[in-house]
């Protein structure tokens, strides 16, 4: 998948936008992130719940790997020539689903 496709899918969910955070991109719903562009632009971190998190990396160790913040595992590190363009998009929607307000979500299942 090319960070491109990432992005323009990440854009098409209700009230997502695009915002820097640090030397980052980051995808946002409601002011909060799901999603993080390294600089590099060659990894995707989605911040996802624990369940998915396991089931991919367990899955496909290649393309997916835990994303640690100090001790805690807090999302999945994608790299998006590994990955799986619908993989990744249905990690991207779950990440939002979980920050996204109510009338965001029930606009998006409309």
């Amino acid at each position: 998948m090319k960070l491109a496709e990432a992005r323009e899918f990440a854009l098409s969910l209700p009230e997502a936008s695009e915002q820097p955070h640090f030397r980052y991109s980051s995808f946002r719903v409601n002011g909060k992130i799901f999603a993080t562009v390294p600089t590099d632009e060659k990894h995707l971190n989605i911040f996802v719940d624990s369940e998915r998190l396991e089931l991919a990396v367990s899955m496909f160790p290649d393309a997916y790997e835990k994303l640690w913040w100090g001790k805690r595992v807090v999302g999945i590190t994608v790299r998006l020539s590994a990955a799986d363009a619908s993989d990744v998009q249905d990690l991207l929607h779950s990440a939002w689903k979980r920050k996204a307000p109510k009338r965001a979500i029930d606009a998006n299942s409309r």
